[in-house]
């Protein structure tokens, strides 16, 4: 199976590196501290002046806007080769947008397309509730007519980005008494709404808070995409945007983690102990396996697809995260500064360790993706559902 690219993918990948280059690497790069100075201390002004940034080189929407697969993963992985910082403006780019052109009318597609090309429109995504995260059918989150738009009653949770979003897409349930898939409507509002819209960041493990909870008390929703009650086959569509080509360019990062693990284990030692090698060795294969997984599905619609892809990058990312601090030894559960540091600080390994355990969790729990595959791939019967309670 051949998986190079062409000669104009290779000069656009050049053009891509150097445009990164530039901006990113060296003291003097106007972007330099990006990579440099850890996430959650950046101020707003900085991560959206790098949006915006991106936006004007042309570079978000390459995949909506240029039609070109290919070219979407050459940025992919020249931007996580760089060490660029992670995206802002994501959700908007490779999962509203290419939704919005499947589904939404010329109008929302003129409305909305340029301001997530140029970086300055910043989407979140409402789906998740506190009963309704894998089972995304038990949502229950509500909305109402009122004039031409409606008005949205709820909880949303685990809300990527949701403190620095401009709009959010809704799926809530529009039908009184509908039950399941049925009745749902995708919606789509200005997260500024004081007093209708309450954002309340969730402080995870590592320190950091890029989720919340949103909580809805008659927002309103200027915009349904698709047509009322139809937001199921909608939701759907933009799910399966979730994986696509980043797959790739995260893969990047990986292997970079993999280096920096591997690097620790020489300096402490712990790659002398033949246990340790026999699993850097194994995380090195298993990341082969993913890379050339991930090629060879690139652009299929094969059901299941995702599935997989998910159990596997979940699954080894995890053990990556526990191989990083074994090889570390005893101060490799321990913050920098010690007991009674004032600051809650967190070595490179060391986040990657606590993050890693939402890996199999969030986007689809691995029990999602397992009964996916079975069901879906192998021909295998349903799980039983409870019968629900008149």
């Amino acid at each position: 199976m051949d998986f190079a690219f062409s000669a104009d993918d290779e000069a656009f990948r050049a053009r891509a590196r150097g445009w990164l280059g530039e901006r990113l690497e060296g003291p003097d790069a106007p972007f330099a501290d990006l990579r440099t100075v850890p996430r959650a201390s950046l101020s707003l002004d900085r991560r959206r002046s790098w949006e915006r940034e991106l936006g004007e080189g042309g570079w978000i929407g390459i995949g909506w806007r240029e039609g070109s697969l290919t070219r979407q993963v050459v940025w992919a992985e020249e931007y996580a080769r760089a060490q660029a910082p992670a995206p802002m403006g994501v959700i908007g780019e490779h999962l509203f947008a290419p939704t919005l052109l499947r589904h939404g009318s010329r109008a929302q597609q003129d409305r909305h397309l340029p301001g997530i090309a140029s970086g300055r429109e910043i989407w979140c995504q409402g789906y998740s509730e506190p009963g309704a995260g894998s089972d995304l059918a038990a949502v229950r989150t509500t909305a109402r007519p009122d004039g031409d738009g409606w008005l949205i009653s709820g909880q949303k949770t685990w809300t990527s980005l949701s403190r620095w979003a401009d709009r959010c897409f809704v799926l809530a349930r529009t039908e009184p008494g509908s039950h399941r898939h049925h009745g749902l409507s995708l919606l789509l509002l200005s997260m500024d709404q004081p007093g209708r819209v309450d954002v309340r960041p969730i402080r995870q493990l590592d320190g950091e808070a890029e989720f919340s909870e949103v909580f809805f008390d008659d927002a309103r929703a200027d915009e349904v995409l698709g047509e009322p009650g139809d937001g199921w086959r909608v939701a759907m569509t933009l799910l399966s945007f979730e994986r696509g080509v980043g797959m790739l360019g995260r893969q990047i990062g990986y292997a970079r983690e993999l280096d920096g693990v591997l690097a620790e284990a020489v300096r402490t030692g712990a790659a002398d102990d033949p246990v340790i090698r026999e699993q850097l060795m194994v995380q090195w294969a298993d990341l082969q396996v993913m890379r050339c997984n991930a090629l060879r599905t690139l652009g299929t619609a094969e059901p299941g697809t995702a599935a997989v892809a998910k159990l596997l990058w979940g699954g080894w990312h995890q053990r990556l995260g526990e191989l990083g601090v074994r090889v570390l030894g005893p101060s490799g559960v321990l913050a920098p500064g010690g007991f009674g540091s004032a600051e809650y600080e967190l070595t490179e390994t060391q986040h990657a360790l606590l993050f890693s355990r939402a890996d199999t969790v969030y986007g689809g729990s691995d029990q999602i993706q397992r009964n996916l595959i079975a069901e879906r791939v192998l021909g295998l019967p349903r799980e039983p559902r409870p019968t629900r309670a008149e």
